[in-house]
């Protein structure tokens, strides 16, 4: 059957997952962190205890999503739309947490469907919550079910200069990197693979350029202090290639932060970016 969306509300899980510190750090490499951040790529630099980046929620959340009750399609029609973290408390170096998962919401875009999933993860050790995941897919030809469009983008860019702006060049080897935290889809390691796909070389993951985006607004906006990181939402608009260079203009409103994301020829690459913090 196709697209179900009367499964809007069900849900999943709970499942587990465990980290170690070198989960931790693989990841931080992957999204380009280096010696200028030895708290995340390290856990025993003198008198620099391990950290972790927020985003790293993407690679432990998301658990218990219930992608099995929407119905039936084809996975190769799936792309990543929208991703959000909330965080609830600073993520640990190591750790197990219990997720379970929603389908949150199911719109009819025409040519596709978009289908939302939320996910809440509690750190098993205090049973406290830790974080919750938001994130968005679209999935061609699974659309004209008669469905609500649902609510079209709200996230305004301020007519100014924006107030931090941070560039980063990505590796020509940093997909290579980022997909040991999990990832292994080919379409960002195999040439033959991405021109099957329409592309003339792997593209770099989509959450490795959201990962590089949080760690520019981690640095400017909570002065690279993990704790005061509370929340990230952000849309991709384009794909980005291993190599590319990555901007990140950040417009602010007192705990509030509008951001966008762009490569170096100027094309928007994460949009409909906000974040909070304290």
């Amino acid at each position: 059957m196709p697209i179900d969306p009367s499964a809007v509300g069900k849900t999943g899980g709970p499942v587990n997952y465990k980290w170690t510190s070198k989960d931790a750090l693989l990841y931080a490499v992957g999204v380009g962190a280096g010696t200028g951040d030895l708290p995340f790529v390290t856990e025993n630099s003198k008198d620099t205890p391990q950290r972790v980046l927020p985003t790293f929620a993407v690679i432990i959340g998301g658990g218990g999503a219930p992608f099995d009750q929407i119905g039936t399609f084809n996975f190769a029609h799936l792309v990543h739309g929208e991703q959000g973290i909330e965080l609830l408390d600073e993520i640990p170096a190591e750790g197990e947490i219990e997720s379970t998962g929603k389908v949150s919401a199911i719109w009819d875009k025409g040519k596709g469907a978009v289908v939302e999933m939320t996910s809440e993860s509690t750190l098993v050790a205090t049973g406290k919550p830790l974080l919750r995941t938001r994130m968005s897919v679209f999935i061609r030809g699974e659309g004209d079910f008669g469905g609500e469009r649902g609510p079209s983008p709200s996230v305004e860019i301020p007519d100014r200069k924006a107030d931090h702006q941070v560039s980063y060049t990505t590796s020509v080897d940093q997909a290579l990197v980022y997909r040991l935290s999990g990832d292994r889809n080919p379409l960002h390691s195999d040439p033959s693979f991405a021109q099957l796909a329409g592309f003339q070389t792997p593209i770099l993951h989509g959450l490795c350029t959201y990962g590089f985006t949080g760690r520019a607004l981690l640095a400017e906006l909570c002065g690279g202090d993990p704790s005061r990181f509370k929340s990230m939402d952000g849309r991709f608009s384009k794909p980005v290639y291993p190599g590319d260079e990555l901007t990140v203009s950040m417009w602010v409103d007192g705990n509030h932060c509008t951001f966008q994301t762009r490569n170096q020829g100027g094309d928007v690459v994460l949009d409909q970016g906000t974040a909070t913090f304290s």
